[in-house]
């Protein structure tokens, strides 16, 4: 019954809670806590914090552990799997709509239309990295960085992982 109850606490703010994990993080808190009773508002706050302290989404990082203290191992599967269902439930649906009318000429103006918009955000999120950091470890520091990252992607063929992990070395090392 546990396990079901998992499914069901952390399905629903999947489900309803529209923009991803900080938008769900009410809809969990209820259900953690007020629903189901798992953790007092303060345990609940300590997780919150813990998740947003580490990379990742913290919806499903918070699904992980709260369903590891409250059914074990199985738990958090089972608290992992309902925060992602619904997100990779309809990317299977409008995947293989849009595959099936990849050719309909609709599709592909929204293709034309969708696409600069995307590199418009991650431009946006390139140039807010590269301000704050140029405001936390100065000017030559960011430029070191963001040269040698270009050279390990583009120049060297080093796997982004790597690139990444050194990028956390250098910074734990030298920018503390």
């Amino acid at each position: 019954m546990i396990y079901l109850q998992l499914f069901l606490a952390f399905l629903i703010p999947g489900i309803v809670g529209y923009g991803g994990g900080p938008a769900s993080i009410p809809l969990i808190e209820h259900e953690v806590v007020n629903r189901y009773g798992w953790m007092t508002t303060s345990q609940f706050s300590e997780v919150l914090a813990l998740g947003n302290s580490l990379p990742g989404p913290i919806a499903t990082k918070m699904a992980g552990y709260i369903g590891f203290e409250v059914g074990g191992v199985v738990g958090s599967l089972v608290a992992l799997f309902a925060t992602v269902a619904p997100s990779l439930i309809l990317m299977v649906l409008l995947l293989s709509l849009i595959y099936r009318y990849k050719d309909s000429p609709r599709v592909k103006r929204l293709s034309k239309v969708v696409l600069p918009a995307v590199a418009i955000l991650m431009g946006t999120l390139t140039f807010d990295f590269f301000y704050e950091s140029y405001f936390s470890n100065g000017l030559w520091e960011t430029i070191f960085i963001a040269i040698l990252t270009l050279l390990l992607l583009e120049k060297w063929k080093v796997h982004p992982a790597f690139v990444i992990v050194g990028g956390l070395t250098f910074g734990a090392i030298f920018l503390v």
